[in-house]
């Protein structure tokens, strides 16, 4: 085990990532703040479509957590090789995403931006995974990963149709105007959302 007392600069990068693995939160922040340069110069080489460059220097900095947090050195000889690895195929997988996403059709998918559910509420999807907005690499992955985890969810659970309701209620329709959208009884959009609400907070199938 490696001393703490020592001055992070003193250190090799593979050590300080090393205090990082047991916990020691100044060593991660110091990686961070080292390798910061790194990613903004990374994330210059790409172009996210709909996005400013914060939002790909966001993403590299995802990378470079997940490569403090997966390092290990008896795989890796260098930390800064694989935190290149780390932070380019993060943008790169962001890059791709949002390619994909421009091509789907809009009643495709659900919006994790809008409200949910009930017509008072102004609670949306993504405030159902995080109470608060974050610049913390960490908590950014962690809240990453659940979206992706709710997205997976609303696309088993729910069917077609389901999906098709949840998209246009959350683009602002009452159950009325989806009917007509939709070609559907309004009694049978209203039944659909009240299937999609208790799908989404039970573990009904």
């Amino acid at each position: 085990m490696i001393e703490k007392d020592f001055d992070y600069q003193l250190l090799a990068d593979e050590q300080v990532v090393e205090l990082s693995a047991e916990g020691d939160k100044q060593a991660t922040e110091y990686i961070l703040s080292k390798y910061k340069n790194l990613v903004r110069a990374r994330a210059k080489d790409y172009y996210l479509a709909g996005a400013d460059r914060d939002d790909l220097v966001q993403e590299g900095m995802i990378g470079l957590f997940k490569a403090i947090r997966d390092f290990d050195i008896t795989k890796q000889a260098s930390f800064r090789g694989f935190a290149e690895l780390c932070i380019k195929r993060q943008i790169l997988t962001a890059v791709k995403m949002a390619t994909r996403q421009k091509h789907i059709p809009l009643n495709s998918y659900v919006s994790l931006s809008s409200a949910v559910y009930e017509e008072d509420s102004e609670r949306t999807l993504v405030e159902m995974l995080a109470e608060r907005e974050s610049n913390d690499p960490e908590e950014l992955l962690l809240r990453r990963e659940k979206a992706e985890a709710m997205e997976l969810e609303i696309a088993q659970k729910l069917s077609s149709l389901e999906r098709s309701v949840l998209s246009l209620h959350l683009s602002g329709m009452d159950y009325r105007e989806i009917a007509v959208e939709l070609g559907r009884e309004p009694k049978s959009i209203d039944n659909a959302l009240q299937r999609i609400k208790r799908k989404l907070t039970t573990n009904e199938e």
